[in-house]
Parts: C-alpha cells; sequence; structure tokens
C-alpha cells in the first residue's frame, strides 16, 4: 500500500493555523450551523437557541481533542450563526482549514488494485479532494474505494450494483439510494473465501457529503479489506 506522510505542524508563519479540519469534521460543523439556523427561525422559546448553541460548540470541540487557541478562533464563530448568511459566511471562513485528502494518481491506483488490469481510475482533475473522506468510483460492474487511515492508503473493490432501492448506507449512514457492494475475502482456510455484501451510496460523491463520521467507514474497510 501507498504511504502518506503527514506533516504534524499547526501553524505557519503568519501564526494562522494550518489546515486542521476533515471533510467529515466539516460536514458535522455544518450540520450544527443549520440546526442553529432551524432553531433561531422555529423556536418559540428564546432559551432553546441558547442552549442548542452551547451544546454545538461542546460537540464540534470534541472534534478535535488537541486544538490549539487559533484552531478554537477559526470554529468559535459557530455560537454566533442565527440565519442562512451567517451559516455560510462562517462555514466559507472554514474552507481555508480544510484538509484535502491525499493527492493520488493513475499509477498510484494500480498499484493499490494491482488484480485489476485494466483500471482507468476516477477523473482525478474533476475532484474537489477537499470534499472526500474517502475516493470511489465505478468501473463497468465493479466499485473501488480509497481511503487514507494512520497515513497510509487503504483500498477494496468489489461488484456494485446500482438500484433505486432507498436505504440506509453501511459508510454514512444516511438514508438514500443504495446498491449491494460485495466483495470476496479470504477464508479461514486455504484457497477459500468469504463473500461479504454491504449497501452503500449508489453515489460516493453525495456519500461524502453526508458523512460525519469516519468509524462506520473504517468498520467497512477493516470487515473487506484485501
Amino acid at each position: 500500500m501507498t504511504i502518506i506522510k503527514e506533516s504534524t505542524d499547526r501553524t505557519n508563519v503568519s501564526g494562522q493555523p494550518e489546515a486542521f479540519i476533515r471533510n467529515h469534521q466539516y460536514n458535522f460543523i455544518k450540520e450544527q450551523a443549520l440546526a442553529l439556523v432551524t432553531a433561531h427561525a422555529t423556536a418559540n422559546d428564546a432559551e432553546v437557541p441558547s442552549v442548542l448553541r452551547h451544546l454545538s460548540h461542546e460537540k464540534v470541540f470534541a472534534m478535535f481533542p488537541a486544538l490549539t487557541e487559533e484552531q478554537k478562533n477559526v470554529l468559535r464563530p459557530l455560537t454566533a450563526v442565527k440565519d442562512t448568511d451567517a451559516a455560510e459566511e462562517f462555514l466559507s471562513g472554514l474552507r481555508p482549514y480544510l484538509i484535502p485528502f491525499p493527492t493520488v494518481n493513475l499509477d498510484n491506483l494500480k498499484r493499490l488494485f494491482p488484480k485489476a488490469k485494466r483500471l482507468k481510475g476516477p477523473n482525478l482533475p474533476a475532484m474537489d479532494f477537499h470534499a472526500l473522506s474517502y475516493l470511489s468510483w465505478q468501473e463497468n460492474t465493479n466499485r473501488f474505494l480509497v481511503a487514507e487511515r494512520n497515513g497510509r492508503l487503504q483500498a477494496v473493490s468489489g461488484q456494485f450494483g446500482a438500484s433505486r432501492k432507498q436505504g440506509v448506507c453501511m459508510i454514512c449512514h444516511k438514508h438514500s439510494s443504495v446498491g449491494l457492494f460485495m466483495a470476496k475475502t479470504k477464508g479461514a482456510n486455504i484457497d477459500s473465501y468469504v463473500k461479504h455484501g454491504q449497501y452503500i451510496c449508489a453515489d460516493g460523491t453525495a456519500c461524502n457529503a453526508r458523512l460525519t463520521t469516519v468509524d462506520r467507514l473504517e468498520k467497512f474497510l477493516d470487515r473487506l479489506e484485501r
């Protein structure tokens, strides 16, 4: 597997924090901001938005166990969000601090999937790597997924049949249009294989946009790792 080295430096020469927010964390913060907008627009009791602001602040800060003071200053404006304009301004201000998915090219992907002899890969130039927790694309009936864990790229592939079925995605745990992802892993005995099937989002881009935790993504990968 390809090894990705990550910088541990948290601030740049200007004193501003380096990128420290991952895609799923950004999605969670966005979810909290939109909840504050809804609370201010619909709550009859003024105490409700106040309580929600406190809870949102606690939840967001809890996602980052070692925040610097500069990073806290980036996140604190969440509690001032009251309407859609304020939410959009706050979220826009977070984008410079998003950690992109590791840069990959077709050669990297071919090494991750050595059995896929005619791998074409996704349209990498068209992808927003800041909005990815995992890379996903389809070639014929095969679905390929790549995620970064502990500084390395982990890859799984399997058969995927998209359908109009609505269900809960194993990865993002949201209701969406899903399909059955089927993969074979080595069994307990020599030359034996076990098939695993999980329903996942038909649209990988939309799945990444709904992802607010990587816990289920990691469980999915652990179950199917080649």
